[in-house]
């Protein structure tokens, strides 16, 4: 497993770029529940697209089972699990945009809802990069067909504290208090992240942050 010492810069930049050389690439971002993988996927994005390469971001958390079904599944409590997603549609979306169809609108997940909303980001033929983000881009199961269908892994690697901290004060801005957002980082939140650190040694690139 290779390891770069910044969450972004010139040599992150320099190898996302070359997997895209004279073909589409689809790079993975993963990391546990506030390792700052959309932060990492979003600067990533920002600087390929200065060099010149037309670059898309495709988030796995659009394919969250919609907040609705999961009440009548009795899920809600642990949103944000696997089982909580649908893997197979991602799975599907990945081999779509793996093929270069002409046109692929993926979903986008919004916070301030807590809902995906449909066919919210385009994917065009002439995208020669896709990043995506997520937090079981390494799992097996119905995750497993992720990493085939991926190039390259790059798992976000931060201390546990500053992980723990993020994931709280995000809780709060949503509009959780201080008690319910530690409660959820500690509880749910923290056994996805277990399930995520098991991972780790599956990823190509080791990219530590904080």
């Amino acid at each position: 497993m290779a390891a770069v010492t910044r969450a972004i810069d010139a040599d992150l930049v320099d190898r996302a770029c070359a997997l895209a050389e004279g073909r589409r690439a689809l790079l993975g971002i993963v990391g546990q529940p506030g390792a700052g993988k959309s932060t990492l996927a979003s600067a990533l994005l920002a600087a390929a697209t200065e060099r010149g390469i037309a670059t898309a971001l495709v988030g796995m958390d659009g394919f969250h089972i919609a907040h609705r079904a999961l009440t009548e599944l009795g899920l809600v409590e642990v949103k944000g699990a696997p089982e909580t997603f649908d893997a197979a549609g991602y799975v599907a979306l990945l081999r779509r945009l793996r093929a270069a169809e002409p046109l692929v609108w993926a979903p986008e997940f919004r916070r301030e809802i807590e809902d995906a909303i449909q066919s919210a980001v385009p994917v065009a033929r002439d995208v020669r990069l896709v990043i995506t983000e997520g937090n079981y881009l390494l799992l097996d199961g119905a995750w497993r067909p992720v990493r085939e269908l991926l190039d390259e892994t790059w798992y976000v690697d931060v201390p546990e504290e500053l992980r723990r901290e993020r994931l709280a004060a995000r809780h709060e801005f949503y509009g959780r208090t201080p008690e319910q957002a530690w409660e959820r980082t500690l509880g749910s939140d923290e056994r996805n992240a277990r399930t995520v650190a098991a991972t780790r040694p599956l990823a190509d690139v080791l990219v530590p942050v904080g």
